[in-house]
Formats: C-alpha cells, sequence, structure tokens
C-alpha cells in the first residue's frame, strides 16, 4: 500500500500562465513540498469563499453537493488526490453511507471544495509528492498569498476611505451580486478596523 500523506491549503493565488485560472497551493502537514494544483475562476471562488469564511446568499453547487450528502446520510470522510496524468491531478470523494465505503471520481478542485464543506482531511499519496512537489521560497516576492494574511486593496477603489456603515453596505451588495472577490476585501477591510 502506498504511503499516504495529509494535505493542507497554503494558499491560492491567480494563475500566470492561464488566463482566468488560480493556482491552489496544497502543502504537507509534515513536511516542507506544495503541491500547486491549477484550478479554474469558478471552483477558487468556491474554496475562497469557505476559507474567507463568507456565506453566499443562495447555495453555490459545492453547498448544493454538500447538502445532499447530508440528507442522504453520505458522509464525506476524506478527499484522496490519488493519480497524476499527464500535469492532472485526479481525485476521489471517500465517502461512506449505511456502514459501506464508497469512492467517487472528482476533479481536484472539486473534491476540495468538498473537504472544505465536509471538514473532512485532503490527502495524496507520497509517489504524487515525489513528482510533483515543489519547495518554495520563502523570500519570493511571488510567492502565493497564505490564507491567513490579508488580501492586497483594491485598487478600483479605496476601501480605507469609506465609512465601516458603507462598508456593510458594499458588503452586502457584493454577496448579492456574487462578487465575492470584492466581498473578501471588503470583509478585509472591516476586521482590520475591529482589529
Amino acid at each position: 500500500m502506498a504511503e499516504k500523506i495529509q494535505l493542507h491549503i497554503v494558499g491560492l493565488t491567480t494563475g500566470h500562465s492561464q488566463k482566468n485560472s488560480y493556482t491552489l497551493i496544497l502543502g504537507e502537514m509534515d513536511g516542507d513540498l506544495k503541491l500547486p494544483v491549477v484550478i479554474g475562476s469558478y471552483e477558487a471562488q468556491s474554496i475562497a469563499l469557505v476559507i474567507e469564511k463568507i456565506k453566499p446568499h443562495r447555495p453555490l453547487t459545492h453547498d448544493l453537493m454538500h447538502e445532499t450528502f447530508k440528507q442522504f446520510n453520505i458522509e464525506l470522510i476524506e478527499v484522496m488526490i490519488d493519480k497524476l496524468v499527464e500535469g492532472v491531478f485526479y481525485a476521489k470523494l471517500v465517502c461512506m453511507q449505511d456502514g459501506e465505503r464508497r469512492e467517487i471520481d472528482s476533479r481536484t478542485s472539486d473534491a476540495i471544495a468538498m473537504a472544505l464543506r465536509a471538514q473532512c482531511p485532503i490527502y495524496t499519496f507520497k509517489n504524487i509528492m515525489d513528482d510533483a512537489g515543489i519547495v518554495l521560497d520563502t523570500t519570493d516576492a511571488d510567492e502565493p498569498q497564505r490564507q491567513n494574511e490579508p488580501k492586497p486593496k483594491s485598487k478600483e477603489s479605496d476601501l480605507s476611505a469609506m465609512s465601516t456603515t458603507d462598508l456593510e453596505k458594499e458588503l452586502d451588495r457584493a454577496i448579492q451580486v456574487e462578487d465575492y472577490d470584492r466581498a473578501a476585501l471588503i470583509r478585509d477591510e472591516i476586521n482590520s478596523r475591529e482589529g
């Protein structure tokens, strides 16, 4: 049996080589290797919402799937990134239902979005980390942003000049129109004033 390695989300950054892509950085729980996974903007948004603790007014597809799992007594116990073929990662949702283990094929980005909602562990195998893992230079200016670091302020509008009341109204508007990137920026500005 191949050695399993538990992963955690290190950060999410805009993609450099493909338009409308993001790079999700997964790191070993007990090591220095990072696994960069290129994902689409919708999946990145879905993952970012959970990381940033922003609740949309209406459920997104991953929220719907998570709620469906709960309603049908399906427990997502882990996500396994189990293959790497020609630069593409493959994953499985490992579930339990009525005492029976089931594995569901999934895109890696969808699997991670589901894992965050189910609060279950994410794993890969040692051979995948050996093949695709990298060590990020922490002094590199292009290093992906850590999930707990504040996001840069928006260049489009100076949020710091707005009152907290106006920011809260703007946050509600951003969530209503599903502009979650802007909502995260506004939320960070509000949080910086409270801290």
